[in-house]
């Protein structure tokens, strides 16, 4: 049996079959209506796409183990998918979401039931639209409970409080995604970063909507905390008061307590809070502020992920793998393509289009989703020959005015690796100075994965996989590389179906790239 995977593409294995449920386990219904909804921030009113007119939209509960079925009707004005953000999907990866990938898009006044099978997860996920930029308004949270007869690897918390964060536009996100790729330049930043839907209390018209959990004094609290954003990496924390990590994407860790989180695009943190502090120290109307890191304090976030570390318990143990069958160096770059405007120039650097690589390849959205291309032996979609390295080695993270400008260009395509069923993979993905070095939140769909190292400069393959952690390295489905550094983790390719790696940017807005 092999296994396919798309790197600016997809990831697939041969015979998948749909996975039956755990022993135990049940089925959860869902209905998600597609619609448009007006909502105002910032003192703009506007309409926006929503899953029945909610925004966020609503949360999913299950159990470890169930089956969740999402009926899908979109009732809205444009294609739609969604993403069931951190679940493996055990052979079953035409659920996953992403539009051209595993599925097409559901179209206007069509629908579509997901399966969405739950397996080894236990903690917060979350689920969100996959096609263009509609996952700004089109998300909500995943809640996993232990199986019944079981428990939490912590004492009961009084309460569970979701918390979203996320970004606001007050233009149209869709319009000025497509002005971006008619003129090759960048997306306008969002006027707004959102906790649960709202802007705060440091907003124009915010301060009524500004999003409150009321507490009792000495109880527990657990923040299933999520970063739906499209290219923020955020550092969160409570005023007063200090939070204790006990997981990461769905995967329990070995508690610590922190001023504060460092949380990147894509990623989750279940964290308790001790409501204890003495009532007469708040001010009451006067809200109060955590002191946080300032947003680009690399190594306060480099402090924080050094922290991760997966539980390691009977019920929840570490399989690390010790022996690497295939290698791969993955190099992140901002790069450009040739403007192709006629008789204008485009808005990149130098009159080009703005792009984004995975081993100077950028990614090409096919028109006939990849995954039935691959069962059905459809010709011409994909190319079988993605790289395990970069086409050309150099000071990855050098200052860019040492970098000569024919190293900004990169190539489109869609590409694809194979490997064998069973094959224990390890990635190393370097962060490059083409256009500036940046922070990339990686997710990889259809697996968890370690983060066994990670580092600053260029990875150098013969002193750093010394200091790797394979003793209880955190297990993740979301990992930050670091602003010119590096990150490598490791995974077992053995759930058939697709490996899909979205790719994204901390100062410009997500390239997606496919695995």
């Amino acid at each position: 049996m092999g296994v396919v995977i798309w790197l600016l593409g997809v990831v697939l294995t041969l015979g998948a079959a749909v996975v039956g449920p755990a022993e135990g386990a049940k089925n959860h219904h869902y209905d998600f209506f597609i619609k448009e909804a007006n909502y105002t921030r910032l003192c703009h009113e506007k309409a926006i796409l929503t899953v029945n007119g909610q925004f966020p939209g609503p949360t999913i509960f299950a159990r470890k183990g169930d089956v969740v079925v999402v009926n899908v009707y979109n009732q809205g004005n444009k294609n739609i998918t969604i993403h069931w953000h951190g679940v493996d999907q055990p052979r079953n990866p035409w659920y996953d979401g992403p539009e051209y990938i595993t599925q097409c898009p559901i179209q206007p006044g069509a629908n579509l039931t997901y399966t969405i099978v739950l397996s080894k997860e236990e903690g917060t996920l979350w689920w969100h639209a996959h096609s263009d930029y509609d996952r700004t308004t089109i998300h909500g949270a995943i809640v996993i409970h232990p199986k019944l007869g079981t428990t939490f690897p912590f004492k009961k918390p009084h309460k569970e409080i979701p918390v979203i964060l996320s970004e606001w536009w007050n233009a149209d996100v869709n319009s000025l995604l497509e002005e971006a790729r008619r003129t090759g330049g960048e997306v306008s930043i969002s006027d707004a970063n959102t906790i649960n839907g709202q802007p705060g209390d440091l907003f124009p018209c915010s301060p009524k909507g500004t999003f409150k959990a009321p507490v009792e004094s000495g109880k527990t609290y657990l923040l299933r905390i999520i970063n739906a954003g499209l290219a923020n990496d955020l550092f969160f924390g409570v005023a007063g008061h200090r939070l204790t990590v006990v997981g990461t994407d769905a995967r329990y860790t070995k508690p610590f307590t922190v001023d504060h989180i460092f949380i990147s695009p894509g990623q989750t943190v279940d964290a308790l809070l001790e409501a204890d502090r003495a009532t007469n120290d708040a001010r009451a109307g006067t809200p109060d502020f955590p002191n946080l890191p300032a947003i680009n304090d690399l190594n306060a976030s480099l402090e924080y992920t050094e922290l991760l570390r997966s539980l390691g318990s009977k019920d929840h143990p570490v399989d690390v793998q010790t022996h690497v069958d295939e290698h791969m160096l993955i190099t992140l770059a901002v790069n450009v393509v040739p403007c192709e405007m006629g008789n204008g120039t485009c808005e990149g650097p130098e009159g080009h289009r703005i792009a984004a690589s995975l081993n100077n390849i950028s990614f090409h959205l096919p028109s006939v989703d990849i995954l039935d291309a691959y069962y059905g032996v459809v010709r011409g979609v994909y190319e079988a020959d993605f790289p395990n390295k970069p086409p050309f080695a150099f000071n990855f993270t050098d200052d860019i005015s040492n970098l000569p400008t024919e190293r900004w260009f990169t190539k489109r395509g869609t590409k694809v690796k194979v490997l064998e069923y069973g094959t224990v993979v390890e990635v190393v993905f370097q962060d490059t100075a083409i256009l500036g070095a940046e922070n990339h939140p990686m997710h990889l769909h259809g697996f968890a994965f370690y983060v066994v190292g990670r580092g600053i400069g260029n990875f150098n393959e013969t002193t750093d996989p010394a200091a790797y952690n394979l003793i209880d390295p955190p297990f993740q489905n979301t990992v930050t590389v670091p602003k010119a550094g590096w990150a490598a983790i490791r995974f077992r390719a053995a759930n058939p179906g697709e490996l899909f790696l979205a790719f994204g940017s901390i100062t410009s807005a997500p390239k997606y790239k496919h695995f």
